[in-house]
Order: C-alpha cells, then sequence, then structure tokens
C-alpha cells in the first residue's frame, strides 16, 4: 500500500461513513482523522464540536472538535479544510494562517464576548464555550490543529502562532499524507525527536554502564537538569510519559506535594531526595567533549518512570514562579537496539516499565497492551469465522487489534490482489480495537458514566477489572464464548451509532453519549423486567444482525435517553460533563419503559446461560491445556537438560518437578502429561526471573 492508496481508502471510508451515518462527510472526515491520531496516541480523546459563524469585529470563527488533556493542561482545538472536489489542491500558508485565525478568534470569542448566548445549549459547541471559560486559568498551552485534504505547500515549514489570553500556542497541520507516514511507521505512533542542543549548549553530561549493556539494549547514566527537564515537558506534554503508566494520575497526590515542597524550599537537595526518571530510546547521538560524554539528541523518547516529578517541575515553574536553575535530576536511559523487532521491541519497553514501577505496586491493568487477555481475543478473532452478510458466501473474521496499528501495517506490504483478499477476509468494519472491546464490555456492565469519560479512562476501568477476573480464574472466562458476545455487543453498538442520526429528535450532538447510555438502559430493563433471562448476544453473533424486537426497542430508548441528558432540570448544565457523572447514570438508569412481548424471543434463559459458561470454562481448560503442552514439545530435549542442569546446581526445583524434568529430557520417546506440563513452564518462569535464558 502506498500513499495514494491510503488516500484513496481513508477518502472511501468517510464517505461510506457519511452514507451510514448522515453526520456529513466534513464532521465524518475529523472524526475518522481524529480516531487515526487517537491510536497513534497523539491525542488523547476527541469531541466533536462543530460551529461556525461570525465574531467581534466581524470576524469568521469555527471550530470541529476538541479535547482537553487534564494532565498536561492543553487544550487540543481542531479545524477541518475538507475539499475533495480537487486532489491537486495545495493548503499554501495564506490559507493556513486563515484557517488558524478562525480558531483563535472562536478561542478569543468564547473567553472575552457573549459567544456563549449565540450557541445552542443544545449542541456540543455550548459545551465547549463552558469548558474554555471554567479552564481559563488553568490552560497551559492551545494547540490547533488543521485537518486537511490538500497537500501542505513547501513555503510552509512552521506557522507561528500568537498567545491566546496570555497563553501560549502552536500550530500543527495534518494532512492526509503526513497520517500515512506515521501509520506506515514501524511503531504506527507520534515520535518524539529532541535535541538536547536547544535547551543546553552542550546537551546533557552521561555515562555509559558498560557492564548493563546486553545484546538487546545499552544503558547510560544521566545527569539532567531540572530547567531542561521541564522545557521539553512545556513542549512536547504529556505525550512524553507515553510508556509511563502512570501519566494520567492525578497531580494532586501526596508524592507531588512533597516534591513540590522540596522544589520551593530546598532545591538544592531534590537530587538526593528525589529518585530521578527513566527513560527509553530509540535512537541516540553522543558527542565527546573534554569535559566528558554529552547525550545531544534521541529519538523516540518516553520516560517511563518519574512522569510525576518531570510534570511536578514544571507545574512548580509555571504556577509556583519556582527557580529550577539549581535542581538537577538523575536520569538512567535504555537505549533499545534496532536489531530488535518491533514486537519484541515493545515487550522490552514494557517489562522495563514494570520493573521501573513495581515499587509503585503498579498492577497488570496498568500494563495491559501487554496483558494475555488480548493475546487470546486475538486468538479467538483469528480462528472463528463469522456468517457472511449482504450476500457474501463465505466466512469472515472480526480482526482483534491487540498492537497498535496492526491491521493497516498488515496491509502495508501486500499487493493489490493480497490486499483484496485480506479485506474481503477481513473488513474493515469489522475491526475491534481494544478500546472498542473496553466501550462496549463497561457499557454492558451499566458504566456508561465512565465509558463518557473518554477512551482512556474507561479502557483503564475495564483493564482493572479483566486483570482481577484474569487472576482470579486464570482467564477460564475469556475464551470463544466472550468473544462471540463482545462482537455481538459491537453489533449492538453500531447499528444504533448508525441509527441515531436519522431520528428526528436528533440535533447533531452528544451521539456517543447517547449510544453507551441507550444500551446500557436496555441491559438494565431486560434485567429488571425479564431477572430470569438474558439478550441472546450469541444468537446475535451467529445471525451477525441485530434482531428487529431489538432495533424497535432501540429507537424507542435512544430518544427517552436524549431527553434525560438533555433534561433543563439536570444537576449539571455541561451536558458533557454531566454525563460523566454518577448521577447522571442513576437518573436514566431510572427512566420506565415497559419492553413488549416480542422482546423475548431474543432472550436466553439463565439456565443455559450456566450451562454455556460452564462448557466455555471446559473448552478454556481444555485450550490453556493444549497451550501449555505444545509449548514444553516445541523445547527441545538438550534444552530441558539445560533447564535441569540450572534447577538442580540452584537448588529450585521440587521432587515432582525433577521427576517431569527427566521426562522432558526424554521427549519425543516419552511425554509429560498436562499436569507435569504445567509444572516444567512453572519452573521454566522461575529460573527465568533468576536469570536463565534457553
Amino acid at each position: 500500500m502506498d500513499a495514494q492508496e491510503f488516500r484513496k481508502d481513508f477518502l472511501e471510508d468517510i464517505k461510506a461513513d457519511a452514507l451510514a451515518t448522515g453526520e456529513g462527510s466534513c464532521a465524518s472526515f475529523v472524526t475518522t482523522f481524529a480516531v487515526y491520531l487517537q491510536e497513534a496516541d497523539y491525542l488523547l480523546d476527541f469531541t466533536s464540536s462543530y460551529f461556525e459563524g461570525t465574531g467581534k469585529q466581524n470576524r469568521k470563527i469555527r471550530v470541529d472538535g476538541y479535547t482537553y488533556d487534564e494532565f498536561d493542561k492543553t487544550m487540543s482545538m481542531i479545524i477541518a479544510d475538507y475539499d475533495i472536489t480537487d486532489d491537486e489542491r495545495v493548503l499554501a500558508k495564506t490559507q493556513a494562517g486563515q484557517l488558524q485565525n478562525r480558531l483563535i478568534y472562536f478561542i478569543d470569542n468564547a473567553l472575552n464576548s457573549q459567544l456563549q448566548q449565540e450557541v445552542e445549549m443544545s449542541r456540543p459547541c455550548s459545551d465547549l464555550v463552558d469548558l474554555l471559560r471554567e479552564k481559563k486559568h488553568e490552560i497551559r498551552k492551545y494547540q490547533l490543529l488543521i485537518f486537511t485534504t490538500a497537500t501542505i505547500s513547501a513555503t510552509i515549514k512552521i506557522l507561528e502562532s500568537p498567545e491566546i489570553s496570555g497563553v501560549p500556542s502552536e500550530c500543527q497541520i495534518w494532512n492526509i499524507e503526513r497520517l500515512f507516514q506515521l501509520c506506515s511507521s514501524d511503531t504506527g505512533r507520534h515520535i518524539i525527536e529532541i535535541d538536547f542542543k536547544e535547551h543546553s549548549e552542550n546537551g546533557i553530561p552521561c555515562l555509559e554502564a558498560s557492564s548493563a549493556t546486553t545484546d538487546d539494549f545499552k544503558s547510560y547514566l544521566c545527569i539532567i537538569p531540572g530547567t531542561l527537564l521541564a522545557d521539553i515537558y512545556d513542549k512536547y506534554g504529556s505525550s512524553l510519559l507515553e510508556g509511563n503508566v502512570r501519566s494520567f494520575l492525578s497531580t494532586k497526590v501526596a508524592v507531588n506535594k512533597k516534591i513540590r515542597t522540596t522544589i520551593l524550599q530546598q532545591p538544592e537537595r531534590f537530587f538526593a531526595y528525589n529518585n530521578g526518571i527513566s527513560a527509553t530510546t530509540m535512537d541516540v547521538q553522543f558527542e565527546s567533549t573534554p569535559q566528558g560524554l554529552y547525550l545531544v539528541s534521541v529519538r523516540d523518547f518516553q520516560i517511563i518512570n518519574g512522569g510525576q516529578t518531570t510534570a511536578s517541575l514544571s507545574n512548580a515553574r509555571y504556577r509556583d514562579k519556582a527557580d529550577l536553575s539549581s535542581i538537577f535530576v538523575q536520569m538512567k536511559l535504555t537505549v533499545i537496539e534496532r536489531t530488535l523487532d518491533d514486537e519484541s521491541a515493545t515487550i522490552l519497553v514494557q517489562n522495563i516499565s514494570r520493573s521501573s514501577n513495581s515499587q509503585n505496586k503498579v498492577s497488570d491493568a496498568d500494563f495491559f497492551s501487554t496483558h494475555p487477555f488480548h493475546v487470546q481475543m486475538e486468538r479467538c478473532s483469528q480462528r472463528l469465522g463469522a456468517r457472511g452478510t449482504g450476500g457474501l458466501q463465505f466466512e469472515t473474521k472480526w480482526f482483534y487489534e491487540r498492537a497498535r496499528g496492526q491491521f493497516l501495517q498488515k496491509q502495508m506490504r501486500m499487493t493489490v490482489s493480497q490486499k483484496k483478499k485480506f479485506l474481503l477476509q477481513n473488513p474493515k468494519n469489522q475491526l475491534i480495537t481494544k478500546t472498542d472491546l473496553a466501550k462496549v464490555r463497561n457499557t454492558w456492565d451499566g458504566l456508561p458514566h465512565i465509558v463518557s469519560k473518554g477512551a482512556q479512562t474507561n479502557f483503564t476501568e475495564f483493564a482493572q477489572k479483566i486483570s482481577d477476573a484474569w487472576e482470579k480464574d486464570e482467564g477460564l472466562l475469556f475464551g470463544d464464548k466472550y468473544f462471540q458476545e463482545s462482537v455481538a455487543l459491537c453489533l449492538l453498538f453500531r447499528h444504533t451509532e448508525s441509527m441515531i442520526p436519522h431520528q428526528p429528535w436528533y440535533q447533531q450532538g452528544y451521539r456517543a453519549n447517547i449510544v453507551t447510555y441507550t444500551i446500557a438502559l436496555l441491559h438494565k430493563l431486560i434485567q429488571t423486567q425479564f431477572p430470569k433471562q438474558e439478550l441472546d448476544l450469541l444468537g446475535i453473533w451467529t445471525r451477525q444482525i441485530v434482531p428487529v424486537a431489538v432495533q424497535n426497542v432501540l429507537v424507542k430508548l435512544s430518544e427517552l435517553v436524549y431527553n434525560k441528558l438533555t433534561d433543563p432540570t439536570r444537576s449539571v448544565e455541561n451536558v458533557t460533563q454531566w454525563c460523566k457523572r454518577e448521577g447522571c447514570r442513576n437518573s436514566v438508569q431510572g427512566i420506565e419503559y415497559p419492553l413488549p412481548s416480542e422482546i423475548e424471543d431474543c432472550l436466553i434463559g439463565q439456565n443455559e446461560m450456566r450451562v454455556a459458561v460452564h462448557d466455555a470454562k471446559a473448552d478454556r481448560r481444555i485450550e490453556k491445556d493444549a497451550d501449555v503442552m505444545t509449548r514444553v514439545v516445541e523445547i527441545q530435549p538438550d534444552q530441558w537438560k539445560s533447564v535441569m542442569d540450572f534447577a538442580t546446581n540452584k537448588r529450585m526445583v521440587a521432587p515432582e518437578e525433577l521427576a517431569a524434568l527427566k521426562i522432558a529430557c526424554q521427549l519425543p520417546m516419552k511425554v509429560p502429561n498436562s499436569i507435569q506440563c504445567k509444572k516444567l513452564i512453572a519452573v521454566l518462569d522461575r529460573l527465568y526471573e533468576e536469570g536463565f535464558r534457553l
């Protein structure tokens, strides 16, 4: 796939989405673009919020969407430049400046005029104006984003952006070609490159920890000035903390108060008191000077431990006007070797991050991207075929994207015919991401207010639940049945998403909130009115379509939900913020609606459900045993001999484990049974922790 193919597919997807939702091509363009940037961790979230008009001094104002980063206090404002009538169109610097100014004028009008009175209360833009005013003294940077279908003029190197009400701003232009470069990169995410000489004359003094060097990475100890660390945080924000499990924690926790106290009262002792930071990078440049070795630039830089330290330095300088000139921070830098493949590099970074944060009692949920749950869901998606719809005479797959950008990356090196075959087997509308799964599952569990808090917050909540459940029964619940039911919930979601924009009461706003609250309400009503039955999700999976009786109920419930969410008597005026409250959840769950009798045809009895769960667990046990045995027999007998020698020398093996090892050493003449295989894998995992490698 090249850039032209990507552009063609991208625009075709937008047309199809616009046709399905009825929300217009421009709105679909902005939403689709924003979703790609969310997947690449460039944006944390996205809220559609179209408004166009005339402000003070007859200036044109416009906005198409926004997102607010609570951690680094950056307000990202989006404007669209959508026109596909001319493929050769070039966005000149003058036109880019006009688009930039419309965003700037919108913010200025929102903060300093009566714009709030001109925007309809029932529209999301009213919530945006409220948010801008509420966060006026908190926002530290405005990020102005232009999404365009045009080619960017070569004359545009940088767009200078003025302060907005005393707050600095920056402007970025994203076109489809730039998006393709991001998606087709090895990592599939936004890469941070830092030239430390821009912040310090020589860079950062460092020392190679040669004794800690391996074939996979090199380690360095650095001393980074507090001013420099705050500077790069101010420039790159929370994206610096991409691999850091603490990046979304509140900055008001106790440890940050202690850090702040040290910064303000004893800055000269900061180095001694603080644990420092840990970071990883893929590419580095050093310079040797008479004073020693200096780190001058890094690429793909991630702070994996020390996010609170970094943010606290920046916040103290910004809020308290603290002098950071006498503060220095120790930094452990791990440089990942390029000889590692992408997946191995990602796993290594996650493992380093897990170890670096172990003293903070961070659960596995915080490192959920490498959790075996995802591996299991991926296996289910690759194995299970779904009934073809729309006249298709063959089964298709629901592609579960375990790793970021996996679906697109698979197509990058395919020929046209290979790509066509792949998409026939894995239609794009049957792609499920980790955040999709978290959204539908938390909705069905009655947590629409958590879903409304955004993809990141919702995913964290979901990850914790799955991590706890996985430990409780070793993942027995998460087999084929769980995956099939999840697909059924996706079908429910996507049907509701496409249905709502065509309703006469809908006014172009809050669709995502209406969807999650509607489906959560449906589940609650079924549980209340049919206490011994559940919606037959496996039936939906089998038919690959939402039953007509359920479709009709969703139409009725969605209108009731919309009226409740926008009820003038709600306790929070801002609808977007109201949807994030438990009070909103309780209010919507209180809606009374008698489900029609025909809905019973779409339900299944709890006794049948229990049998299905029991059978699913039994199947999963068999599958897990098979996986373990496969892992054992794939290891060569001489390798098992090495395992046995290491374990006995270290006195780390029990008698029954030693007996299993002796059998493993005789493969394939003798094969360990399932119980012995589990013991062998347990021994192997234990030895790995002691440094043993096959």
